[in-house]
């Protein structure tokens, strides 16, 4: 994407939405994203190592022009069809023929148009070449405005990712450049009638083919954008076993299945389909823009990807970029319960302040005058902007990933990988169940209005609900985080974070700063210690009972969620001192001291949680395992 190609997406003027009873919009978080990038992560100086990234040429002005246009793009297009996507929702008119909610064709039509699919992929694949942290920041802003819209490109991006990673060149050839153009799209089929999570159940076959390729049978559910009208083509990532696989998850091969089979110059017959087909549309709470969809592969002809019985493997760069997409969800879905909130706060009156008459003129004071209504507010001020801050971090090590895996330096690679496998499972748990917090939190704001769905408020929660569950559950993503990424792996990533956490807070109280900072920093670091004493205890305590590790589990994963979010508003509050003490910031003071009042806010308020969280982590096992199965009964006499 080049800067005049930008230049030309940029809205001819910019007027922020007013605070008024009519404002019930999305408005891009412009400000709050650049102060995050450039003032908390340092993102030029973290460029300037991304030389295979066109990173010399992502200065802030670009970054600045891409932020204005894609928001621009999300604004005036996805978020006026998010309400009526969810209204209508989509329509299955045949077996392979799937009508998207009115407006989604349209508005992906222009999104490929403009190049977005490919903004942060190789220019050698037809992309754009920067780096995938800027591909993220655009994420949010359309995650925001439209989930159930964000969904399909976000499915793509797995599949070129996964496609890039472990395909054959051939593969790679004849798909990746029509999956970067958006021309195409992708998904990803795990999950089976009789298996959720739990792969080692997968029963769909793959029959191998004189010719190389395979004949995939097997029916996949839950399968997010399965089939729609939006491409001419979808190229299914699809799990399945060989004849002679052997049990359980190590017999597991992956394989790419296109809807249409094109021939060698790319174009597909739109009245043949390879062998696929929708057994139905799932009924969902939320998400209605999103066909998730129940796929019959019925002798479909697929072609395998990377080595076989190595599947899972191959799949798991697919499920890594999904549930950084789930993070981002319920980062979103924090940003637009508080935007839908703030402005009824400040317009709905009701009663009068508990300190003194706010508004004179008036038969009552606006609600943000109450304390009660002010603590929901700042909750979800303080986690969206929180959930930013560290779903940004981990866009910034895919960069450093990206830069070693191009470069070949394999050794760091694997240090930022393990970086990443420690955070992605913190991310994905804790910012989506906070994500639910957030938008059920935003629906108390507004009392019976947001019970309401011309609010918009209810629809934000509908959507969100699944975030905590697909990709997997929080109890999955927090077995994964404590089991496998802390005692499996001896604590190596856990002690590498801690010691970052450490050096970091010493650092600042060393500098001195302000009570308030010193303060912080020194939470922080007794955070950090009990944090590392807990984690000793439970391995100490798993060592004579396993299931103690599914009890401590949860409440552990959202205590480092706590303990990390703790650490980025320590550092935003750093950033925003320091903009205060500088002139040149003075007509952005307010903004400043927003930031640093949400610090104190989130200290004062949502990170003592973690107390209550350490009560339960070392619930005895006996306390809920004890009971049998079979005195589980909602009638006692039975």
């Amino acid at each position: 994407m080049t800067r005049a190609g930008v230049r030309q997406l940029l809205p001819r003027k910019i007027v922020p939405a007013a605070l008024s009873a009519t404002h019930r919009h999305y408005q891009t978080p412009a400000k709050d994203i650049a102060f995050v990038l450039n003032e908390t992560l340092q993102y030029q100086k973290h460029l300037q190592k991304l030389p295979l990234q066109n990173g010399d040429s992502c200065d802030n002005d670009f970054v600045s022009m891409v932020t204005e246009a894609v928001g621009s793009f999300a604004e005036k297009e996805l978020y006026p069809i998010s309400e009526t996507s969810d209204s209508v929702g989509c329509k299955q008119t045949g077996p392979s023929s799937v009508i998207t909610p009115p407006g989604f064709k349209e508005t992906y039509g222009m999104y490929v148009e403009q190049g977005w699919m490919g903004l942060s992929y190789p220019e050698e694949w037809g992309g754009q070449g920067m780096p995938q942290s800027l591909s993220l920041v655009t994420a949010e802003i359309i995650a925001t405005a439209n989930w159930a819209w964000g969904m399909f490109p976000g499915l793509s991006r797995g599949a070129i990712n996964t496609l890039m990673g472990h395909a054959s060149d051939e593969l790679k050839q004849q798909y990746v450049p029509k999956l970067v153009s958006g021309e195409w799209t992708g998904t990803m089929c795990l999950t089976e009638p009789q298996c959720g999570s739990d792969l080692a159940q997968v029963k769909t076959k793959a029959e191998p083919q004189p010719d190389g390729s395979y004949k995939l049978s097997g029916t996949k559910i839950f399968i997010s954008c399965g089939e729609h009208d939006m491409a001419d083509n979808i190229v299914h990532c699809v799990l399945a076993r060989l004849p002679d696989a052997p049990e359980g998850t190590k017999g597991i091969s992956l394989f790419l299945v296109p809807k249409r089979k094109p021939s060698k110059d790319g174009s597909v017959d739109m009245k043949k389909v390879n062998g696929v087909s929708v057994g139905r549309i799932e009924d969902k709470m939320g998400c209605h823009g999103s066909p998730t969809c129940e796929l019959i592969f019925d002798g479909a002809e697929g072609y395998l990807i990377g080595t076989p019985n190595r599947g899972l493997n191959h799949m798991f760069t697919f499920i890594n970029t999904s549930r950084m997409g789930t993070a981002v969800q319920g980062l979103s879905a924090s940003e637009l319960a508080f935007q839908h909130s703030l402005w009824y706060a400040k317009d709905r009156l009701a009663m009068r302040s508990l300190s003194g008459v706010k508004n004179p003129d008036g038969p009552a004071d606006a609600i943000i005058e109450h304390p009660d209504v002010r603590k929901m507010l700042l909750s979800m001020k303080a986690i969206s902007e929180g959930a930013r801050s560290m779903v940004y971090e981990c866009a910034l090590l895919q960069d450093e990933l990206t830069e070693a895996e191009w470069g070949g330096d394999m050794e760091r690679a694997k240090k930022v990988d393990d970086r990443m496998g420690f955070l992605t499972p913190i991310l994905k748990g804790f910012l989506t169940e906070l994500g639910v917090e957030a938008a059920s939190t935003g629906i108390q704001v507004y009392g019976g209005h947001g019970y309401i769905k011309s609010n918009k408020q209810e629809q934000n929660l509908r959507d969100v609900r699944i975030a905590p569950v697909w990709e997997g559950t929080t109890g999955i993503q927090a077995l994964d985080l404590l089991g496998r990424k802390v005692m499996l792996q001896k604590l190596r990533p856990f002690h590498k974070h801690i010691a970052e956490v450490y050096s970091y807070c010493f650092a600042l109280l060393r500098e001195g700063g302000g009570r308030n900072l010193r303060r912080h920093a020194t939470k922080m670091l007794l955070g950090a210690l009990e944090w590392q004493m807990l984690t000793y205890r439970i391995a100490a305590r798993a060592a004579s009972d396993k299931d103690s590790l599914g009890v401590a589990s949860v409440d552990y994963l959202m205590y480092s969620g706590y303990q990390h979010m703790g650490l980025h508003w320590l550092k935003m509050e750093v950033a925003a001192e320091k903009a205060l003490s500088s002139a040149e910031r003075e007509q952005s003071r307010e903004f400043y001291e927003a930031k640093v009042d949400t610090a104190q806010f989130y200290f004062d308020t949502l990170y003592p949680r973690t107390k209550s969280l350490v009560a339960t982590m070392f619930t005895p096992t006996d306390s809920i395992m004890r009971m049998k199965p079979e005195h589980f009964s909602f009638d006692h006499a039975l």
